[in-house]
C-alpha cells in the first residue's frame, strides 16, 4: 500500500481527538472511532500519529485497528456494502450473492469502486440469520438477497434514493 502524506490539518485533528482523551492509552478505542469518523478511515499513517500522542506502540494501536471489523484501513465508498458470510447465509448463498456484486461492480473484497462511491466487504453474521441470506449497504439491511437482485440494490444507490424496500431485522 503505498505510503500517503497526511496534511497538517489533518495531523492537527487526530491530535485534538487524542487531547479530548488527555492522550490516554486506554482511551485508544475511542480515539480510533472518533478519529475514523472524522477521517474515514485509519491508514498506518494516521495510526503512527495516535500511537505517539497515546505513548503507545504503532504494534498495539495496529493490533487494535485490524482485530476489530469495525475499523478500516482503507477508505470506504460513500455506500460500503457488506455481505454476511454467517453460516446461515452461507448455506443460503451468500457466496453468490457476494459474487455477483463483485462482478457488478468489478472490484474485490476489500476495495473500493474508482468513483468512490462503493466499497465491498464480507461479515461474520449481523445476527438476522432468518433472513439469510443479508446484505447491509450502510445501515441499510436487505434480506433474503437473490444474486439477481444485486443490480437493482446498486441502481438504488447509483440514482441516489434507496427505496424503502429493504427488510430490517
Amino acid at each position: 500500500m503505498p505510503k500517503i502524506k497526511l496534511s497538517e490539518n489533518t495531523v492537527n485533528q487526530i491530535k485534538e481527538v487524542c487531547t479530548e482523551f488527555n492522550n490516554k492509552e486506554g482511551e485508544l478505542i475511542n480515539v480510533l472511532h472518533k478519529v475514523q469518523k472524522k477521517l474515514g478511515y485509519l491508514p498506518a499513517e494516521v495510526q503512527e500519529v495516535i500511537a505517539k500522542e497515546l505513548n503507545a506502540s504503532v504494534a498495539k494501536v495496529y493490533g487494535v485497528v485490524t482485530f476489530y471489523s469495525f475499523f478500516s484501513m482503507i477508505p470506504k465508498g460513500e455506500f460500503p456494502i457488506s455481505i454476511c458470510m454467517g453460516t446461515a447465509c452461507y448455506v443460503r448463498g451468500a457466496e453468490q450473492v457476494l459474487s455477483e456484486f463483485k462482478r457488478q461492480l468489478k472490484v474485490e473484497v476489500g476495495e473500493s469502486t474508482g468513483d468512490g462511491k462503493f466499497s465491498l466487504n464480507c461479515l461474520r453474521c449481523v445476527g438476522a440469520c432468518g433472513l439469510a441470506p443479508v446484505v447491509m449497504v450502510g445501515e441499510k439491511v436487505y434480506g433474503r438477497v437473490a444474486p439477481s437482485q444485486v443490480k437493482e440494490i446498486i441502481k438504488e444507490y447509483q440514482e441516489g434514493c434507496p427505496s424503502g424496500n429493504a427488510k430490517t431485522a
